[in-house]
């Protein structure tokens, strides 16, 4: 929801509140007219609960939640001719649905299908609440519940939140108590942008930092096609315990954060895959410096641009400075917004979303677990299907559930423009140029090292395996055609030999394969097919029409 204070001039009337809105922020509102990008503008989540569930409760304790929030209850008009936006605070709520999957005969499939209209089906926003859920009892021992939410009322931080609260609501109405939350604030009270008498002042600088940057990101294995769809998928990859402990700990000599190291640690690839050298990525700015807005919810994050340059004489250290430099820089312009700062450096651009840069980059905003009850706990599940706003979005998350830091790192990828082997080779070459980043600071980050691996040729993918079975094994004796636990491997000696076959070549090479190939000449012929996969990701009458599309595999 467009903040008050931003670079738009806000009103409060009678029950509404509109903004005055320049023309590269009409073309925002606009776009939503368009059916395929208006669903890239839904923020979906799909909660599975095992356990009992009153489900009764269930659905209060989400109408409850969904009736207090005034963003919730939203109605918005485009004012064409006076090029504003309008948005009422004073509609009904959303409604909260709930299907007896298994009384009512839903097919699994029939309910997969219903669990992907649920989420992607778009708004009305001048009619509809932009809100929806869903309470799904699937059998005795499992319950879905879908949220689905629209951008312009919601961002991540703000599901974080209706999520939280939804179980402490649950919490308190199955103790017979009143939950205890809150007021609310109304989202046009809340301030997270400058306000228009300031834009002057901070806008030339802002639009200086990014000035003469190129706006494409030169990805090496993007396609060329007319295919328009927006239909998305998504792969990550997992670093190890070791690996992640010495990569963050020479980031940190240049004081970089895990988010700074990815940052850096994309620059990097790029260029070292690539003839680019100056890069913009975006990345979500929160938006909630004040604690006293931290539990507000609405659409409050600013989307800002990093800017990192490099060139044919800069190391690993120099780009973790200049990451640092321009993650920081982007940070205190957190407050100006995207689109007077677009509207300075691109005058010239298409009314279009993304308007700076294909790429994003965020830490994973993944809400935490919903604990209704004890030992009932809801996860957060992979989405059925994924629609991209950009390009390509990497996602950072660092790990501490096994006690150490894993650093993860997952790709969304617009599947008309990549390939999934290419974006798998892509996340290898992450995770190879990240041990040239932990070992090898000085190095130049566009020249390659004289010890990167050759896997190009069957003779040097059998040698960097034989080399490495040594290693593992303490045992110079190796032969290509003999078995690992036949010149004394083990199971333990396998694990060990897994993580230095993925720490060496940047490919992720599963334990059973291994087990399966089982001798150097095997193990090699497993290095020449493309890297595998860590992790995948993989009411009333609007109500009615969802789950009839759902059930008549389509929808409206």
């Amino acid at each position: 929801m467009p903040p008050k204070g931003s670079a738009l001039s806000a009103h409060n009337l009678p029950g509404t509140v509109w903004y005055e809105a320049n023309p590269a922020q009409k073309g925002l509102w606009v776009l939503d007219q368009v059916e395929q990008l208006r669903v890239t503008n839904l923020i979906p989540a799909v909660v599975e609960f095992k356990g009992p569930i009153d489900h009764g409760l269930m659905v209060s304790a989400v109408q409850r939640v969904l009736e207090r929030h005034p963003a919730l209850r939203s109605r918005f008009r485009l004012d064409i001719q006076h090029r504003r936006v309008e948005y009422r605070t004073d509609g009904e709520p959303g409604e909260v649905g709930f299907i007896d999957a298994k009384a009512e005969g839903w097919a699994a499939e029939e309910l997969n299908r219903l669990v992907d209209v649920l989420c992607w089906t778009p708004f009305d926003l001048g009619s509809e609440p932009p809100v929806r859920a869903e309470v799904i009892r699937v059998d005795p021992a499992t319950t879905l519940f879908v949220l689905t939410v629209h951008h312009i009322v919601c961002d991540g931080w703000s599901r974080s939140l209706l999520m939280a609260e939804i179980a402490t609501v649950y919490r308190a109405l199955a103790d017979g108590s009143e939950p205890v939350l809150s007021a609310p604030p109304h989202p046009s009270e809340v301030i997270t942008m400058i306000r228009a008498d300031e834009l002057d002042e901070r806008l030339p600088d802002a639009a200086e930092r990014l000035r003469g940057a190129p706006i494409e990101v030169k990805l090496p294995f993007r396609r060329d096609t007319d295919d328009t769809s927006l239909a998305g998928d998504t792969m990550a990859v997992q670093f190890d315990e070791d690996l992640t402990k010495a990569l963050l700990t020479a980031a940190g000599e240049e004081g970089c954060t895990p988010f700074m190291t990815v940052v850096a640690l994309l620059a990097g690839t790029l260029a070292r895959t690539g003839d680019q050298r100056d890069f913009l990525f975006a990345f979500g700015w929160p938006g909630r410096g004040d604690p006293a807005i931290a539990d507000a919810i609405g659409m409050f994050m600013n989307t800002v641009m990093i800017r990192v340059t490099l060139d044919d004489t800069t190391t690993w250290r120099e780009l973790l400075r200049n990451a640092r430099i321009g993650a920081m820089e982007a940070f205190i312009d957190g407050d100006v917004p995207l689109d007077a700062v677009t509207a300075a450096v691109r005058p010239e651009r298409d009314v279009i979303w993304p308007p700076l840069s294909t790429v994003l980059v965020n830490m994973a905003e993944v809400p935490g677990d919903m604990e209704i009850a004890p030992g009932v706990v809801g996860r957060l599940q992979p989405l059925p299907s994924l629609h991209m706003k950009y390009d390509l979005g990497l996602f950072v998350r660092l790990n501490e559930e096994s006690g150490r830091e894993r650093l993860e790192l997952s790709v969304d990828y617009t599947k008309a423009l990549y390939d999934r082997d290419a974006v798998s080779d892509f996340l290898a070459d992450l995770r190879r140029y990240a041990l040239a980043l932990s070992h090898s600071l000085e190095e130049t980050v566009t020249d390659p090292s004289a010890a990167e691996v050759d896997l190009s040729t069957p003779e040097a993918r059998t040698e960097l395996v034989r080399s490495l079975w040594k290693e593992v094994l303490n045992n110079d004796d190796v032969a290509d055609d003999v078995s690992f636990f036949d010149v004394g491997g083990d199971s333990l000696l396998l694990i060990v030999l897994v993580e230095r076959l993925t720490q060496a070549t940047g490919r992720v090479v599963k334990t059973m394969d291994l087990f399966r190939a089982g001798t150097v000449r095997g193990h090699a012929e497993l290095l020449a097919a493309p890297a595998a996969d860590a992790a995948s990701g993989s009411a009333g009458s609007a109500r009615d029409r969802l789950l009839g599309a759902a059930r008549a595999g389509g929808q409206d």
